[in-house]
């Protein structure tokens, strides 16, 4: 059941609704709309700020990690007094300084194959904010399952990287580009990171759910999208799907 939209949220989120493109109906989906946020490093972090001040009604963040002193520099809910403390439960204190009216969960740990399925199912839309292809491709496998959209992003060095799959027909997956890659993966630490980057790719993810949310706009889905950090341009490739992908393609 879909709730209206109260008088003091109309006044709230005004700006957005007296765009043509989202007006009330489109306020009142992200409003009632349920996004899953895993992993609250750099990109959760601003995507979930965005989110979570745009009017996301419902979110749900998940991190089995602590704040670090080295996680300052990009991961902006969090402060000195919160290094020691679990992510998730910064991140929430922080949103909902943001935004009371914001509902909020948190898990603190890494999730089981069944219970990552049963979160997938229980939301609109997953942000997959992690940091390794192995936790992309199983986030992947859970969303494909039940056909719930994924935004997929990463950032490493000045580069960043962008992926939103529906699960259509005739759309590729993230097991279909990660076919196509063939570089070993690199951490932050090993290869370092540029505050920017990381927001400005959390800032898409965050842009590109709620375009898939509200649908609005004409989201790049089945396009890879890059952003080179050093000299501000975007290139956007479109992804081919696997006829073989044990995923997508799977009967």
């Amino acid at each position: 059941m879909t709730n209206p939209i109260s008088r003091e949220q109309a006044l709230r989120y005004n700006r957005q609704i007296v765009l043509p493109q989202i007006d009330i109906d489109g306020q009142e989906q992200l409003l009632n709309a349920r996004v899953l946020i895993i992993g609250m490093g750099g990109l959760g972090c601003s995507a979930a700020q965005l989110l979570a001040s745009a009017g996301i009604g419902h979110l749900t963040l998940v991190d089995d990690d602590s704040v670090a002193v080295t996680n300052l520099p990009r991961q902006i809910l969090f402060g000195d007094d919160d290094v020691g403390r679990l992510k998730v439960v910064a991140a929430k204190d922080r949103l909902l300084q943001l935004n009371a009216h914001c509902q909020i969960n948190t898990t603190d740990h890494r999730l089981t194959a069944k219970a990552l399925a049963h979160e997938v199912s229980m939301h609109d839309i997953v942000i997959d904010c992690t940091d390794n292809l192995a936790s992309r491709m199983e986030i992947n496998q859970a969303c494909a399952a039940v056909k719930t959209p994924m935004v997929s992003g990463a950032a490493i060095r000045f580069e960043g990287q962008l992926f939103v799959t529906c699960y259509a027909p005739d759309s590729p997956c993230y097991a279909c580009l990660g076919a196509l890659i063939n570089d070993k993966p690199l951490s932050c630490t090993e290869a370092g990171i540029f505050a920017p980057v990381v927001a400005i790719i959390g800032a898409q993810q965050a842009l590109l759910a709620m375009q898939v949310i509200a649908g609005i706009g004409q989201p790049p889905i089945g396009s890879l999208q890059l952003f080179d950090g050093l000299s501000g341009q975007w290139q956007q490739y479109q992804v081919p799907r696997k006829s073989d992908c044990p995923i997508c393609q799977k009967k």
